[in-house]
């Protein structure tokens, strides 16, 4: 072999090297050059969305509140019916008797029914004491001054009495009550049934009548003033029959002829109670 054909397989050796140099880095251009594409096109896309919300961080901000932290609601309050009350209010009474006329040595007994109606007022007080979470028991006393009229008037009446009821609510009591009472009739003068009546020249004393009675109503609470109730009660009252002896209105003697009476009284009465240590509820 020649120098000159050595020359020339050195030279083409090398242009051989030389292509395959480029030719193994040609994809490491294209890829150099993608990633620099793309990290161009990601600046160009995060840029602008930095300043939009670097932006529009102020008003965001302004719109969030902190958030606004409310108290729990109190717990419903629990009353305690354990105490001492006075109360005061009125209502509409009815009287009915039923008269025996006894008329010794004369003609046969007769009975015959008479009545009376009328306004009341009344006032009064008691105790009372809570067992457990519904149960209540207790006293209580009243004085009534009435215009009960007919044939018999009712000035007064008195009252002594328990009662039981149970809570329908913490601030409502249903009860019912029972006990003794006490009224006073005023004297009756007898009259002939003319027009205008004429006296008859008898007459009945006033009398006092004891018995008995039983009522339900019920309690509420107010709740705009404390210790403040309304108390509603229905009443039947009857009180034991007695003789009363006629008397002559001319000389105040007694006559040989008396008469047996025996008296029922209903009533609805209403008042205002207000317990003076309602304030202490556990």
């Amino acid at each position: 072999m020649t120098m000159g054909q050595s020359l020339a397989g050195t030279v083409a050796f090398g242009a051989l090297a030389s292509a395959a140099q480029a030719a193994e880095m040609q994809p490491c251009r294209r890829l150099r050059r993608l990633a620099l594409k793309g990290e161009l096109i990601m600046r160009q896309l995060f840029l602008p969305t930095m300043a939009a919300a670097i932006i529009a961080s102020p008003a965001l901000a302004a719109d969030i509140r902190a958030p606004v932290m409310k108290a729990p609601p109190a717990p419903a309050p629990v009353y305690n019916w354990t105490g001492c009350y006075v109360a005061g209010g009125g209502g509409y009474g009815m009287l009915n008797q039923e008269i025996t006329k006894v008329d010794t040595g004369g003609p046969a007994n007769q009975t015959l029914t008479s009545g009376s109606r009328g306004w009341f007022g009344t006032a009064g007080g008691g105790c009372d004491l809570q067992v457990g979470e519904r149960w209540v028991i207790g006293a209580f006393a009243d004085y009534d001054f009435a215009d009960i009229k007919g044939d018999l008037i009712v000035p007064i009446a008195t009252t002594l009495g328990g009662r039981i009821g149970y809570l329908i609510t913490p601030a409502v009591l249903t009860y019912v009550s029972g006990g003794f009472t006490e009224a006073r009739f005023s004297t009756v003068n007898l009259v002939l049934p003319t027009l205008p009546p004429s006296p008859f020249g008898l007459h009945f004393l006033a009398h006092t009548y004891s018995g008995w009675f039983l009522g339900s109503g019920y309690e509420y609470n107010l709740n705009w003033l404390p210790g403040l109730f309304w108390r509603t009660e229905y009443r039947y009252a009857r009180y034991g029959r007695d003789s009363l002896p006629f008397i002559f209105s001319a000389t105040g003697e007694r006559s040989a002829a008396h008469i047996d009476s025996e008296k029922f009284v209903q009533n609805i009465r209403t008042e205002l109670v207000w317990r003076w240590n309602w304030g202490g509820r556990y």
